[in-house]
Formats: structure tokens, sequence, C-alpha cells
């Protein structure tokens, strides 16, 4: 599974690729830090999987998530966010799965895995 990794914070950035290289199975292609770089990134590393921070500077994921359907709509992209209470936006959005920054790298791995 090739997965590119979009949050602003390099130390979540960071600790994504760490947990997601140790498991079976999954590559990392590729970090952006703002909305812009997650659409050249995405059209040179042709990721299975975009993990995207809903939160994502300038635009906001929300953005990012309807450009990257209308490009790539059979992309898995798996909204990142802080903040639970925005998963039925993201999800109504277009998003393939809502996962918390608060849930185990476990849980993460296993809706990766899943696409």
């Amino acid at each position: 599974m090739r997965v590119l990794i979009a949050d602003d914070e390099i130390q979540v950035r960071s600790a994504l690729r760490l947990h997601l290289e140790e498991g079976a199975g999954v590559t990392v292609v590729g970090e952006a830090d703002n909305s812009e770089e997650v659409l050249a990134k995405v059209e040179a590393s042709r990721p299975n999987v975009v993990l995207l921070d809903w939160e994502l500077p300038p635009n906001g994921g929300c953005a990012v998530l309807r450009t990257l359907r209308a490009a790539r709509p059979e992309l898995a992209v798996l909204v990142l966010s802080g903040r639970p209470e925005v998963r039925s936006e993201a999800l109504a959005a277009g998003a393939t799965a809502f996962v918390s920054k608060a849930d185990s790298p476990e849980h993460l791995l296993a809706a990766i895995l899943k696409r």
C-alpha cells in the first residue's frame, strides 16, 4: 500500500511515517505540509491512500478532498483530525474514512490496510 501523508506539523508527519513503515505492506511515498503540495505530490507519487489533515493550511482539507475526488475518484482519502466532531463533515465531503489523531497507531494502520 502506497501512502502519502499530508499534515502541516512535522512532528505528526514523522510519527505517522515511523508507525506506518513498521507496518507490513505499507510504504510512505511522500509527505506534504500544505494543500497545494498535496495535489502535486499525488500526481508525482501516485499513492493508493492519502492521509489528509482536515485542518491543512492554507485552504483546509475539505477543499483538497473535493479536488482529489474530482481528479482521482478511486483514491482512498483518510481524513485525520484532532477534532472528532468533524467526522461527519469529512465523510459527507467524500472522505473514504475518518481517523482521530487520538486513535491508536494500530487503528490507523487497520484503516489504511482496509483500502
